[in-house]
């Protein structure tokens, strides 16, 4: 077989000699979540963007940037899904909790108006017109 050397032995180490190398001299790969101290995946962000062309350049603190705000917004409506799963007596949060979180909150609401949450309910309103008046209320606006 041209091309294989002369074939002192099968597989990778067979006819080199091992050296030692100290733990010291390695230096050990950290990646950019950890250094920003993030859990969002820093580095797949950066592929996202550099694939979608959102732009001809990305800068290097873009994708940081990036996860953190996302990291932010999910566990926010985590938190928040997490306290309507707990008032419904739920140890698991569905996507009617994740609904009634972002609708119960003003911000998230306007963030998310377009947003369809798929499998989850209708929020819950009735209009005021369509609520029958008690007789209190009655005795109430005739005074």
């Amino acid at each position: 077989m041209a091309g294989r050397g002369r074939g002192r032995g099968r597989g990778r180490a067979s006819g080199r000699k091992e050296t030692k190398s100290s733990n010291s001299d390695k230096k050990v790969k950290k990646s950019r979540s950890s250094k920003a101290g993030l859990r969002f995946p820093v580095g797949r962000i950066a592929r996202f963007l550099k694939a979608g062309k959102y732009a001809d350049r990305i800068g290097a603190g873009a994708p940081v940037y990036l996860a953190a705000v996302l990291e932010y917004l999910a566990a926010e409506i985590l938190e928040l899904a997490g306290n309507a799963a707990k008032d419904n007596k739920k140890t698991r949060i569905d996507p009617t909790h994740i609904q009634l979180a972002v609708r119960n909150d003003t911000e998230l609401s306007k963030l998310l108006e377009n947003a369809i949450i798929p499998n989850s309910c209708v929020m819950p309103f009735i209009h005021i017109l369509l609520i029958t008046p008690t007789t209190q209320d009655i005795d109430d606006d005739t005074e």
